[in-house]
Formats: structure tokens, C-alpha cells, sequence
């Protein structure tokens, strides 16, 4: 545990002390910002019992912010160590191959979530100066908001770290991982997939819809099948991303 928690204060120095961080946080409250602007006529209607979250998960710039910004968090995890030749010193100390996977991927999705932790402010000053109903808003959907952002994240912040422990080129692995996720996203588009309204084609596709899942936790339900569907998707990446580090061994 005492490597682990070295390893992890190393990967958020490494996001917190340098100018790419401050960037990525820069980038994520313009888009914020956006997001906010894009709901107020929205709002500013006929009020509604829709949840406020509800309305922010539609809106674009909530699918630009998970898309765009996490292969930027994460295409330096490995591929920059590896570019730079710090990896295989960093494998060469008394430390497991999942000790490491673990720790990159950790320190990357907190420095995701905190990235998000605006929207909590924002979600509070739309309800307050809106035409919105009392029961549109609550702290319960809020914080079951951050749980569904934080397991979507969770899902493309393992995939980002896969694609950059595939490559040295950060530029390579933000590629892959932007591609990838933009895949999985497109799949997850009822609209975009020509399958029956109702049956089990319909069943299956709402399953592994990673849209339809997200859409629980924006109304402040909580679903066990929800749960599982992400963190089986992260861990699977988590998975991946550990044989492709442990294969350094058979070259």
C-alpha cells in the first residue's frame, strides 16, 4: 500500500504541477460555461419537473467534456515515460506491474473528478435564478450526477491509459483513445443503431448503452446493473492495459 500511495502522489504531481493540467481545467470550465448558456432559455420557460442535471446531460458540451478531454489527461500516463525512458527505470525499482497501472489510473481519474467539481456550483445557481420547479432539483440527483460522471470517467480514463501504454507518442495514444471512445459513444446512440424498438435486440442494446446507464443517475437513481455495467467496462480496460505493460517482459 505504501508503494501504491508513493506512486499515486507522483502521477498527481504530475497532473497538478504542470502547465497541461491547468489547461485541461481551463478547457473543462469554458465548456462549463458554455453548457450553461445553451440551457438558460431552457430553463428560463415554462418551468418543468425535469432535473436540472437531467437537462445538462443532453446538452453537447457534457459528451465534448467526457470525449475530448480525458485522452488529454491520460496520453501522458505511459507514453510519455516511455518516450522519455523513465518507464523502464520506474519498472526496475522494487515495484508490481499493477501497483503501477493502478496508481496512473487513479491519479488520472482524480484529476478528472476534480475537474468537475464546478458543475455542483453551477447546477445550484441555475436552480436558484431559473424558472424551475422545487422538485427539480435536489442534492440526492446532484450527488448520484457526480457518481454516474464519475463511472463514465471511470470507463475512459481506463481506455485512455490502454491506448497510451500501446504507444510512446502522447499524441498517438490521445488518438487512439479519442477514437475508441468516440466508437463506444456512437454505439451507445439509440438513433444511430438500426435495431427494434422493443424484443431482446432492444434489451441488449440498452445494456450496453452507455448513455442509457448515465441517464439513471442524472434522474438520482441508483442501479446495481448500472454499477457493474461501468466498473466491468473499467476493469476490463484496467485489464488490458496491465498485459500490455506486463508484455515488456517477453521483448
Amino acid at each position: 500500500m505504501r508503494v501504491y500511495l508513493t506512486l499515486l502522489r507522483r502521477e498527481l504531481a504530475s497532473h497538478f504541477v504542470s502547465l497541461t493540467g491547468y489547461v485541461i481545467i481551463s478547457v473543462v470550465l469554458l465548456l462549463l460555461g458554455f453548457s450553461i448558456l445553451d440551457m438558460l432559455p431552457k430553463l428560463n420557460g415554462d418551468a418543468t419537473d425535469t432535473p436540472i442535471t437531467r437537462i445538462f446531460y443532453a446538452t453537447v458540451y457534457f459528451w465534448m467534456l467526457m470525449l475530448l478531454t480525458t485522452p488529454i489527461m491520460t496520453m501522458r500516463t505511459f507514453a510519455q515515460e516511455k518516450f522519455t525512458g523513465t518507464f523502464e527505470t520506474l519498472m526496475t525499482t522494487p515495484v508490481s506491474d499493477l501497483e503501477v497501472v493502478l496508481a496512473k489510473f487513479t491519479g488520472a481519474l482524480i484529476f478528472f473528478m476534480v475537474t468537475w467539481l464546478p458543475l455542483g456550483g453551477y447546477m445550484m445557481l441555475l436552480h436558484q435564478y431559473t424558472n424551475q420547479a422545487a422538485t427539480a432539483f435536489d442534492y440526492r440527483t446532484l450527488l448520484c450526477t457526480y457518481l454516474g460522471i464519475g463511472l463514465l470517467g471511470s470507463v475512459y480514463v481506463a481506455l485512455g491509459c490502454f491506448a497510451s501504454a500501446l504507444t510512446r507518442s502522447q499524441l498517438i495514444a490521445a488518438a487512439v483513445s479519442y477514437g475508441m471512445g468516440i466508437t463506444i459513444f456512437l454505439l451507445s446512440l439509440r438513433s444511430l443503431v438500426p435495431i427494434p424498438m422493443a424484443g431482446w435486440q432492444a434489451k441488449v442494446f440498452t445494456y450496453i448503452s452507455l448513455t442509457e446507464h448515465l441517464e439513471d443517475f442524472s434522474r438520482g437513481i441508483i442501479d446495481t446493473s448500472n454499477l457493474v455495467f461501468y466498473l466491468s467496462l473499467t476493469g476490463m480496460f484496467l485489464f488490458l492495459t496491465l498485459k500490455v505493460v506486463e508484455s515488456r517482459r517477453w521483448k
